[in-house]
């Protein structure tokens, strides 16, 4: 094993998110090396709406398929930000646009897993094992990252997530070090408005044809969202929302650029699930997403130019809303990448339209870019590593796609 320097394994917790550490070397300013890169994956558990997010303005089915959810086209009323004349920004991302203006934050259109499943868990772990459809694979991409990173650097890796079980992304060989976040969780999955649900209830409280109908139906609701909320907690798999990721994020920032000389880092955050009610999910998760992110970039400073950061999820959403004002589960989705050294200000990858002749399974965005080719991509630009370091942290993966993302 290279030299390296490793944090005392510890869960800390703390009204900011993270307790302040007793090693007071952790908090130093200045960097442990100059011109050090660095790699920060951000990881959305519940399957995010990256047509939500990433908003296909021009495209026709888009609207069509989403009469009551669908972002308003850039100059409307609570319009997307438009990005490159196609694709427009959702509008809680507001304070992200500044980093696409500068050309530091670019997105990677119809990505994903080529496996089919529509399981969170099978999906989030394929997405860490870089292996997908191999259920066998016990260690994560990240872990095998820090084994082949040059001779000479720093490669201090830091888990920064719910506490306790360390993430199969970093699983291995190699140490890691954890920090538990606190205040995890999702929230519970708003049921129809009061207002609303009280008349009709009154209405209809006899043993009526139509009563008992009605008194079924709503019963079936309740039992419908319950499930939905519960499933929703468990593809979090224990994840914090978003509430407190700014602060997280500066703490993480001070870390990087410290003498503890963190290289190497993965954050996650869960309640992306949008079966119900995505509208007002979308707008409350992604709104401290957003100045997590921009705090985050901040933080950095300097170091900023040398890191990159990587936001993904585990598949998309369908195209058209369900019944309940949400979205089920898809296959095609979004990354996200930011960076002082990003090429921004682009949208990469092979667009491959809505229409329903070019729909996965008539029902979802195809993907044309492996997960893997965007990662490999940026570990080869970012970290110098050649295609033999790349085929060990993704060893069952031949790249098709290389994109000039730094």
């Amino acid at each position: 094993m290279k030299r390296r320097r490793f944090l005392t394994q510890a869960a800390l917790f703390g009204a900011s998110g993270l307790a302040a550490s007793t090693h007071g070397w952790l908090w130093q300013s200045q960097a442990k090396a100059a011109n050090m890169p660095r790699l920060i994956v951000v990881m959305l558990r519940g399957a995010a709406d990256g047509l939500g997010i990433v908003v296909p303005y021009q495209e026709e089915e888009y609207y069509k398929s989403r009469p009551s959810i669908a972002i308003a086209k850039p100059g409307e009323n609570n319009g997307a930000f438009d990005l490159d004349g196609q694709f427009g920004l959702h509008p809680s991302l507001e304070a992200l646009m500044p980093e696409w203006a500068e050309g530091n934050l670019a997105f990677v259109q119809a990505t994903g897993s080529p496996h089919v499943t529509r399981s969170h868990f099978q999906a989030q772990d394929y997405l860490e094992n870089g292996t997908p459809g191999n259920n066998r694979t016990s260690d994560g991409w990240l872990n095998r990252l820090l084994a082949v990173l040059p001779d000479g650097t720093n490669t201090q890796a830091l888990n920064m997530g719910a506490g306790g079980t360390l993430p199969l992304i970093f699983k291995g060989t190699e140490s890691v070090s954890n920090l538990g976040v606190n205040n995890a969780g999702t929230p519970a999955v708003p049921m129809a408005d009061a207002d609303t649900r009280t008349p009709f209830d009154q209405l209809y409280t006899s043993d009526s044809r139509i009563a008992r109908a009605y008194q079924e139906g709503r019963q079936a609701q309740g039992v419908l969202i319950q499930e939905l909320a519960e499933e929703g907690m468990e593809a979090s798999r224990g994840a914090p929302t978003p509430e407190r990721f700014a602060n997280t994020a500066r703490s993480l920032a001070r870390l990087m650029k410290g003498d503890a000389g963190t290289q190497l880092a993965f954050m996650e955050l869960g309640g992306w699930d949008t079966h119900v009610n995505e509208r007002a999910t979308l707008k409350r998760q992604l709104t401290p997403l957003c100045y997590g992110l921009a705090a985050l970039a901040e933080e950095l400073g300097p170091i900023y130019q040398d890191t990159t950061i990587v936001v993904m999820s585990e598949f998309g959403r369908t195209i058209a809303e369900n019944g309940n004002g949400g979205t089920d589960h898809g296959h095609g989705n979004t990354m996200w990448v930011l960076g002082g050294g990003v090429r921004g200000g682009k949208i990469y990858g092979d667009w491959p339209g809505l229409s329903e002749a070019n729909q996965h399974e008539s029902r979802d965005l195809a993907i044309t870019t492996d997960f893997r080719d965007v990662l490999m991509s940026l570990l080869a630009q970012q970290f110098g590593l050649n295609d033999s370091a790349l085929a060990q942290v993704f060893p069952e993966h031949q790249q098709q796609n290389r994109i000039a993302l730094l």
